[in-house]
């Protein structure tokens, strides 16, 4: 079965200045997800498509295929990226012929997950024969709609109305998208419904720490601190 794994970077990036190659323990960020894709054991083949040649550069150095340069129209700040993954199947498809049966989203903002979390994902879309798996972390407790408060005239109220709840046993599980740091559908779901999740969306949950998304500053030195405790020795 072809599986191909799709590395969206685009050159523009506003919030961190060419975020996907920003650098993370001397390293571009972009090279942590090729080295997930690159020890998958599901991914058949795993592309960048970047509308910068710089980053196109640094995919081919990690090991990415760039087999074609995306559009500026495909490449704005606004463009969804279930817009970007349209483009590259049917490009791979009128150029090479080329027709994957799953398609995985590869964020280069996710870089704490690793291949075990890729390969899990495309398992599970294979064993349900849902429309897509996305993953997921779970939503802390202080987080819980329920927990939320607005400032209405300078005063505190429940953000829903009503009371607010404060035992944490007494909230609801929520989840919410990573990122996401994996997202896997089939390909005609993504083509022939126009989008990215379909009607059976099924969750793959991951820790917290596995889930960081890099949309600041912040999150950079987050992930360096994590991805340091990850390689350090275990003490026995």
């Amino acid at each position: 079965m072809e599986v191909l794994g799709i590395v969206p970077a685009r050159g523009g990036s506003t919030g961190i200045p060419r975020k996907s190659i920003a650098p993370l323990l001397q390293r571009p960020l972009l090279e942590y997800t090729a080295d997930a894709a690159r020890d998958s054991r599901r991914l058949t083949r795993v592309i960048l498509t970047t509308d910068d040649e710089e980053i196109a550069a640094v995919g081919r150095a990690a090991g990415l295929d760039v087999p074609f340069t995306r559009p500026v129209e495909f490449a704005r700040d606004d463009t969804p990226v279930l817009q970007v993954m349209q483009y590259a199947l049917r490009t791979l498809e009128a150029e090479e012929g080329y027709i994957p049966w799953f398609v995985v989203l590869l964020q280069p903002t996710s870089p704490l997950r690793r291949a075990e979390h890729i390969d899990a994902a495309v398992d599970m879309l294979e064993r349900t024969g849902a429309d897509s798996v996305v993953s997921v972390v779970e939503v802390p407790h202080q987080f819980s709609p329920v927990s939320l408060l607005r400032l209405v005239e300078g005063r505190l109220e429940p953000w829903g109305g009503g009371a607010t709840v404060t035992q944490r046993q007494a909230k609801p599980t929520l989840y919410a998208r990573n990122g996401p740091a994996v997202l896997v559908s089939r390909r005609d779901v993504l083509l022939d419904t126009n989008s990215l999740y379909g009607t059976d969306s099924r969750p793959y949950l991951m820790t917290p720490e596995d889930s960081v998304d890099i949309d600041a500053a912040f999150a950079l030195e987050l992930a360096a601190l994590l991805l340091a405790q990850r390689s350090s020795p275990t003490p026995t």
